[in-house]
């Protein structure tokens, strides 16, 4: 759980600001004392990436790989910083759900929302997508390699790459993780601006936190 501080403190440590919560699962998003009312339109949160994972499946969907999450991401805008284009505000509009004010011990809410907001509160990409930058971090397929896509020819466009066979984070190197996109309601611009289109994060399989979700897709044509 991200739990603010009540003062400002260093950023070297992200355990800093987050509490391990008994109970806190997808029902009880904020622990065992917690429920879903007043949530039912929020994004699914404290979700393992196998819980995800099995979700999708009965479904009868699947996650979405790393680069397919960018691409519907992008929204056809090849190149820009954000999913709308290159300014963060255009017109002065907030078009995410992000951290603003003083990292981690105040957020101000100039964009209507201290934590998470509701799905499509804000405008969708020019695919239709709605919250693929800000609110919650979201699962994806790929196991997280931080050197994978330094493999690739600059000169040349990936086509639709499927990610690594195995993982490696040179500041874990024996805990294998998989990608996560997409940033959350917690990233600053004073500490994490991966709402960014390009962007990505990573964790452990097993974890959840409240600032983490995922979307499912399916193959093919309906």
């Amino acid at each position: 759980m991200f739990d603010p501080p009540a003062h400002s403190v260093p950023l070297d440590s992200h355990l800093r600001w987050w509490s391990y919560v008994k109970g806190a699962n997808w029902r009880h998003p904020t622990g065992g004392g917690s429920d879903l009312r007043g949530r039912e339109r929020h994004p699914v949160v404290q979700v393992a990436y196998e819980d995800a994972q099995a979700y999708a499946k009965w479904a009868k969907k699947r996650l979405p790989t790393e680069a397919e999450f960018e691409f519907a991401a992008r929204g056809g805008l090849a190149g820009k910083r954000y999913p709308w284009g290159d300014e963060l505000r255009p017109s002065d509009r907030w078009m995410a759900n992000v951290f603003q004010g003083h990292f981690p011990n105040k957020d101000t809410g100039d964009d209507r929302w201290v934590g998470i907001a509701p799905v499509a509160s804000f405008p969708p990409n020019r695919y239709g997508l709605y919250d693929v930058a800000g609110n919650v971090w979201e699962w994806v397929a790929d196991w997280y390699r931080s050197d994978y896509y330094a493999a690739f020819d600059t000169k040349r466009v990936a086509d639709n790459p499927s990610g690594p066979v195995d993982s490696r984070d040179p500041n874990e190197p024996g805990v294998a993780k998989r990608v996560q996109r997409g940033g959350s309601f917690l990233c600053s611009s004073e500490y994490c601006t991966r709402y960014l289109v390009g962007s990505r994060g990573r964790g452990e399989p097993s974890s959840g936190a409240n600032h983490l979700g995922f979307r499912c897709v399916a193959s093919g044509t309906p």
